[in-house]
Order: structure tokens, then C-alpha cells, then sequence
């Protein structure tokens, strides 16, 4: 029973975490809301690329999920009071692991990119490093994309 139960909870922290995995802030990946929207179009160049880490903000989930998984696990050691120390201290491990897995799931390898644009203003945008276009260079040609609620997002040309 307590196997079991524990399989349950585990199974339901890897839904959460691939949920969060799923999240991306690339320059080609759009919110539901965002899609269908005019954009504004500037084109420009690459001036200077930095890399920098995006990290969202933390639900607490990971550490509540987690605490449940070590407090089940640790209540199945010993018996009595041991018992009930056991589970608190498998709560309190599981609590700062899961958070620790939130922390890392919700972080993005980004990059600050400047660019410069043809009408000779500079802007700095963040964003994700898109896996399928790959990083952005000094003297990549590109576009500057801006919706009307202000979310900007850069793309090669």
C-alpha cells in the first residue's frame, strides 16, 4: 500500500516537471494569447551576445510534492517514534530536493542580445536559446518582433 502510494505521488511530481520543462521563452515560441496579434517588424544586426541564465519564478510545488514523497518514504522506517522521525526528516529531505529540482527544471540557458537596429537605435532583448535555430552571433542579420503588449523577441532574418 505504501508502495504504492508513494508511485502515485512520484509518478505525479514527473507530471509536474515535465509540464514545467515544456515552458520555453525563445524568439519562435508564442503564447496562446500572442498568436494571431499584428507585430511591429525592425530589422538590424547583432552587436553583442551574453550569456545568462532565465530562471522562472518557483510554484513551491517542488517542494511540497517533495515533501509528501520523503515523509510517506521516511514514515516506512523504524516503527513507533522512530517512525514519526523518520517521516519528518524524509519530509524535510524531500521538501529541499524537490525544491531544488523545481529550481533546476524552471531554468532556461538564455542570452542578453544587443542589437542595432537600421534606424541606428540599440536595444537589448533576453531570450531563451531556441535548440533548433541555435545561438545568436555577433553579425547575425535579424528581426525584432514586438507585440502590442510589449513582449519583444529577436529571430534571424
Amino acid at each position: 500500500m505504501i508502495k504504492n502510494k508513494i508511485s502515485l505521488i512520484t509518478l505525479l511530481i514527473s507530471f509536474f516537471l515535465i509540464g514545467c520543462a515544456s515552458q520555453t521563452k525563445t524568439g519562435t515560441s508564442y503564447t496562446e494569447g500572442q498568436a494571431r496579434q499584428a507585430q511591429t517588424i525592425k530589422i538590424g544586426i547583432v552587436e553583442n551576445v551574453k550569456e545568462i541564465q532565465i530562471q522562472s519564478d518557483r510554484t513551491g510545488v517542488g517542494a511540497i510534492a517533495g515533501g509528501a514523497v520523503g515523509g510517506i518514504a521516511g514514515s516506512t522506517v523504524g516503527d513507533g517514534k522512530g517512525s514519526s522521525i523518520a517521516a519528518v526528516l524524509g519530509a524535510v529531505a524531500g521538501g529541499l530536493i524537490g525544491d531544488e529540482i523545481e529550481k533546476k527544471v524552471n531554468t532556461l540557458n538564455g542570452q542578453e542580445i544587443t542589437v542595432s537596429l537600421n534606424d541606428g537605435t540599440k536595444i537589448v532583448v533576453a531570450q531563451e536559446i531556441d535548440d533548433k535555430e541555435g545561438p545568436f552571433k555577433i553579425g547575425d542579420n535579424v528581426r525584432v518582433l514586438t507585440s502590442p503588449s510589449g513582449t519583444t523577441r529577436i529571430t534571424f532574418d
